[in-house]
């Protein structure tokens, strides 16, 4: 199998994996009583439930860090999006740019956070956002630090690397 396949299959099960992490979190009893409230007025109660101000959820998480589960969230919104940053490179050339890997990234996210918004299987908060693209430029620049180690071993074990 080709490299680039398999990392395409990596980025499917990544996501797949995304998607039940964050959207079908809850159980599917409890997914099914959120789906039968689904009416009139329901997205625009998600939408007063929403935070769309950056930095004030994870202010509070900075604030209340001793009386919240602070730590996991912020962190874990973080983590969970650094595997994209590895995957896509390596699974489709156009995104080893940082400009398409960031669009890409984003419009990812956004469904998920658009999906959560709509159907209530989570909330909508723009916080997310930012610490989720954070979690991709992350994995991007470990990438991308990894790859000039591996160039710098191989320079050296051929003595090449003193005349760089």
């Amino acid at each position: 199998m080709k490299k680039k396949k398999r990392w395409r299959i990596c980025y499917l099960i990544y996501s797949l994996i995304i998607i039940k992490l964050i959207i079908f979190k809850y159980p599917i009893s409890e997914l099914l009583v959120i789906s039968q409230s689904w009416g009139e007025g329901f997205i625009r109660d998600g939408i007063a439930s929403a935070n769309f101000i950056p930095f004030k959820t994870i202010m509070m998480y900075i604030k209340y860090y001793e009386t919240m589960n602070s730590f996991e969230n912020l962190i874990g919104n973080i983590l969970v999006f650094i595997p994209l940053g590895f995957i896509l490179p390596r699974a489709f050339y156009k995104f080893n740019h940082p400009v398409w890997l960031v669009f890409f990234s984003f419009v990812f996210i956004m469904d998920v956070e658009l999906f959560q918004l709509v159907t209530r299987f989570g909330a909508f908060d723009v916080d997310d956002i930012i610490l989720n693209m954070l979690g991709v430029i992350l994995g991007f620049l470990i990438t991308k630090m990894i790859e000039k180690l591996r160039v710098q071993i191989a320079y050296r074990k051929e003595g090449i690397y003193e005349s760089l």
